[in-house]
């Protein structure tokens, strides 16, 4: 490990400068600071058009946030909302629907709101005596999301550290457009930090509550599992990346350069399985780096922040990402074959055992996953399967698919490789439903239309019509799985 301060001045990442076409209309910047005793986050946002312009400017906050498919209605916080020219004198403004501010416009605006924070959720801003976790997208108005920002920080007293994946210039931090701004989250207090150098990319752990952090090999196991995800594509989507490791709670979500999780609390692991079930957690959030941020549906970028984004294809970004977490864990040694087999199991099990697998398809469960996120309905087992736990079943048989299609020159790596450098970095979109099916039977050099069927309907998976030319065996008595040999793919 290298000195921490050295490691973040490498992992500053240069922004390009913006073109005159797309600066010159206004600059827009934020300063936040903090009411920790009453959870809040105060916010003066400072606009200036570079001329005169519309008589009205619309600003709106965000309704929910990327990876947490729930309508968070983010303005229920916002509160004392004002706005002053440059002389200070107040400039009229009425609200428009439930997240736009319709303001007079001026040369210059000043705009100072309060937003309350007191959620535990990775998806919510939280503040308390000891920190703060800010969440941007319920807390920064914006007018066109692909301008430039910034963002200061007034620390309170006694607060001194500040992790996020944005780079610092000139006392602030600055993001290309608020799309990065809404997938940068910020962890602000005195948490430990720990900087590791692998490859030439820094990589930050922030971490809220650091019991037993430095004597787990947690950090170690991450990282190499990181090593595998990067072979898989032969490149990284990121300069630097960050875990904000948020201490007991509920929950995690990924961003395109970090992520930010609620975890036991501490890091003394009594159990192989708590001590696995965590780092799996951590390789999960991370893998989305790839599956769903740069590997994704068409539908999931650019975003459009009023309203639900509806995707067929959930059970892909999220359920291959639950397989990938073991995968690239057990390809670093972090975990056994057997281990990854038991995983497996579990996800075979427990799909057997819902009855919701009889009466939703995975791919109803993707598009309808803005009615279920947290569904807690009384027969909700009943009626509905998770992508969490079909998804990494269906992910593994399609894995053993195309190996056993392409006589095994192929996997569902080669799939992953292909559409990131087809559509993330060549043509800078995500796929639709159809080029997704396309893409994979060209690895495959055969058909996928069982594996399909699987997906898009509730038939009963055929186990032993996949596992058995691959090498393995379903014990359909307790959904064990068993491999011919050590390690048979």
């Amino acid at each position: 490990m290298k000195h921490p301060v050295l490691l973040l001045m490498a992992s500053l990442v240069i922004l390009a400068s913006c073109s005159k076409e797309r600066c010159t209309p206004y600059d827009i910047s934020y300063r936040i600071s903090f009411e920790p005793e009453k959870h809040y986050i105060d916010v003066r946002m400072h606009y200036a058009p570079s001329k005169p312009g519309k008589d009205k400017v619309a600003f709106k906050m965000p309704v929910w946030a990327p990876g947490y498919y729930l309508i968070m209605d983010y303005p229920k916080y916002l509160s004392d909302f004002e706005v002053n020219d440059a002389s200070g004198k107040p400039v009229r403004w009425e609200k428009s629907g439930k997240n736009s501010w319709i303001i007079d416009r001026t040369d210059t605006l000043d705009i100072h709101y309060r937003v309350f924070a007191d959620a535990m959720s990775v998806a919510d801003s939280r503040v308390t005596s000891e920190g703060a976790f800010v969440a941007p997208n319920g807390v920064f108005l914006y007018e066109d999301i692909d301008h430039p920002v910034s963002v200061s920080v007034d620390l309170p007293d006694g607060w001194e550290k500040i992790s996020t994946s944005l780079p610092l210039r000139g006392g602030a931090y600055e993001a290309v457009d608020f799309d990065v701004l809404y997938d940068s989250p910020f962890l602000i207090g005195n948490h430990l930090t720990r900087f590791f150098e692998q490859d030439g990319i820094v990589y930050e752990f922030a971490v809220q509550s650091a019991k037993g952090f430095d004597e787990s090999p947690i950090a170690k196991d991450f990282l190499a599992g990181v090593r595998e995800a990067v072979k898989i594509f032969g490149d990284t989507p990121y300069e630097s990346y960050h875990l904000l490791l948020l201490g007991r709670g509920p929950g995690g979500l990924e961003h395109q350069s970090s992520q930010a999780d609620y975890t036991s609390g501490s890091w003394d692991f009594n159990t192989r399985e708590s001590y696995l079930s965590t780092l799996r957690f951590i390789s999960h959030e991370y893998f989305h780096c790839y599956n769903v941020k740069a590997v994704r549906p068409v539908e999931l970028g650019p975003f459009d922040y009023d309203k639900e984004v509806y995707t067929p294809l959930l059970w892909f970004s999220e359920g291959i990402t639950c397989y990938y977490e073991s995968v690239i864990l057990e390809r670093a040694g972090a975990e056994t074959f057997q281990e990854h087999l038991d995983f497996l199991s579990g996800y075979i099990k427990d799909t057997q055992n819902t009855e919701g697998r009889k009466h939703m398809s995975l791919r109803q469960s993707s598009y309808d996953i803005w009615l279920n996120f947290f569904n807690r309905s009384a027969n909700s087992s009943e009626t509905t399967i998770s992508y969490y736990v079909k998804g990494p079943v269906i992910g593994f048989l399609m894995d053993l698919r195309i190996r056993t299609l392409s006589g095994g020159t192929k996997s569902l790596d080669d799939l992953m490789n292909l559409l990131y450098w087809r559509y993330y970095k060549g043509e800078g979109r995500g796929f639709t439903e159809e080029e997704f099916w396309a893409s994979a039977e060209e690895v495959a050099g055969g058909s996928l239309e069982q594996i399909r069927r699987y997906v898009d309907t509730t038939e009963e998976i055929d186990y032993d019509s996949i596992l058995e030319p691959a090498g393995f065996h379903l014990d359909k008595e307790t959904w064990t799985l068993r491999s011919s040999g050590p390690r048979s793919w």
